[in-house]
């Protein structure tokens, strides 16, 4: 599986489903009600965000996807600031439907000292009526070709009745486009025909009515599933086990999460990675595998969260499993990754250098480098930048060369190569924590050292340069 050519992929998807605003308030408790003993919270600020099918969409968008969201909702302000946001995250919502006296979907978090103190919804559970379903059938009927791809997500909040979903899984069968199900409850035949659903273990055995405690028992579920429900495949998400699924044999893969904050909207992130890699080629398995590093990804974050292909690359390098390519990026590529890891709170530290000819020297001053933060990165000067500090015939490696053996070490998270004669420019553009140097340039004006946190000097391994190389070997000869 080639992660990196998935950044090329713009598959047109189409997401039919509950919207939900998830509103959060935050704020701090520094006393007790003398009306009750309930805690009086301060509310300092108030944020809102897209959930359910809203938070799919927001999802397939950050993996690179063109999405069209189907819905149903009231004409109210909750329905209208979810739209504001569908348009914020460049999702179409032209074809949602509004529905007169329908109460859409909010649920309302208070946060007190990063802890939920309660939750209260406001919402209409009922179905939507026989209008908006003929009229989402008949929406739909006329724009499926224009898709890749259809996903369903149910929230129980009643958009996707029975006479909808067989409908919308019927019109995608007859033009050959494959659907998945998230599905809710505990009857699933309305899913009948769906190429697979994504149910959770608590999910699965609510609908199957089969304990799941062992492989015989989790085979005989996804048998029962695919079977009864006519599915191509079938699968069970598996928290923290990962995801087990089943075609013509149980298939079980590990779950890739290194930390886990917050397990909100996995689900949704499941389901658009997997919905994203089977539009865009990949076969079942590796769907799956994607799928399980970009839910490691959104765990490791707070709040329903999305996982964007660059750092679902950088995760799986965290695990060992990437060529020394992935570690290569170029200036956009290496920004997206930085500023995501900021926000988690890692120490990003910068060095730069031409590596010509690489020796022990290098090694070690690298590994100390690394060191000093949780992330380096190396800067990598160009073959044009090389000769214009160093000279002809240097450099003696090109910079693919440099480069991709710079990459290749264990102590070196990342690779840019630069064109100026300074790294001044990128990092500037960068603007990481830490820039470490050479001790030669002890009590001297280092370039780009204005734009970060502190500057560090390492000393080099004494007789150890890449022009006493060239002085054995030209003694050599």
């Amino acid at each position: 599986m080639m992660l990196k050519e998935l950044k090329e992929k713009n598959p047109n998807i189409i997401v039919i489903g509950d919207l939900i605003l998830d509103k959060y308030l935050w704020g701090n408790c520094d006393r007790i009600s003398p009306e009750a003993p309930v805690q009086i919270i301060d509310i300092d600020s108030d944020s809102y965000f897209l959930g359910g099918a809203g938070n799919v969409a927001n999802n397939l968008i950050s993996l690179g996807a063109n999405v069209t969201v189907l819905s149903v909702v009231g004409q109210c302000g909750t329905a209208s600031k979810i739209t504001d946001l569908l348009k914020t995250a460049k999702v179409n919502s032209k074809h949602i439907i509004f529905e007169k006296n329908r109460r859409t979907s909010q649920k309302t978090r208070l946060i007190s000292s990063q802890q939920q103190v309660i939750r209260f919804d406001r919402e209409t559970l009922n179905d939507i009526s026989e209008d908006s379903q003929d009229n989402l059938i008949a929406i739909f009927s006329s724009i499926v070709n224009d898709y890749d791809f259809v996903v369903l997500s149910d929230y129980g909040k009643g958009v996707l009745t029975e006479k909808l979903t067989q409908s919308i899984i019927k019109i995608s069968k007859e033009n050959d486009v494959k659907l998945i199900v998230d599905p809710k409850g505990s009857d699933y035949s309305k899913y009948k025909g769906a190429y697979t659903i994504t149910p959770n273990k608590k999910e699965a055995v609510l609908a199957t009515g089969i304990n799941i405690t062992d492989t015989e028992s989790l085979t005989n579920a996804l048998i029962q599933l695919k079977d009864n429900l006519k599915l191509d495949k079938s699968l069970i998400t598996l928290s923290h086990d990962g995801i087990a699924a089943y075609d013509i044999e149980l298939k079980e893969f590990p779950t890739s999460a290194i930390e886990v904050f917050d397990v909100t909207g996995a689900g949704d992130t499941v389901i658009a990675s997997l919905a994203f890699a089977l539009s865009s080629g990949l076969s079942f398995e590796n769907a799956i595998k994607l799928s399980n590093l970009a839910a490691g990804v959104v765990v490791a974050k707070i709040g329903s969260a999305t996982a964007s292909i660059e750092e679902i690359i950088e995760f799986e390098s965290k695990l060992h499993k990437s060529s020394f390519e992935d570690h290569i990026k170029d200036r956009r590529e290496i920004k997206t990754i930085l500023d995501s890891n900021k926000i988690l709170g890692k120490k990003i530290v910068f060095t730069n250098g031409c590596f010509d000819i690489l020796h022990i020297g290098h090694v070690k001053y690298l590994q100390e480098a690394k060191r000093l933060g949780d992330i380096l990165v190396v800067g990598i000067n160009s073959d044009s930048s090389v000769r214009k500090l160093k000279g002809s015939p240097r450099p003696f490696n090109s910079e693919e060369d440099r480069s991709s053996i710079i990459a290749s070490l264990e102590s070196v998270d990342y690779v840019v190569i630069f064109d100026e004669e300074t790294p001044e420019k990128l990092i500037k553009f960068l603007l990481p924590d830490t820039l470490v140097k050479g001790g030669d340039y002890q009590n001297q004006t280092i370039a780009g050292q204005e734009f970060v946190n502190e500057v560090k000097l390492i000393n080099f391994v004494e007789g150890k340069s890449t022009t006493s190389v060239i002085e054995k070997i030209k003694e050599a000869f």
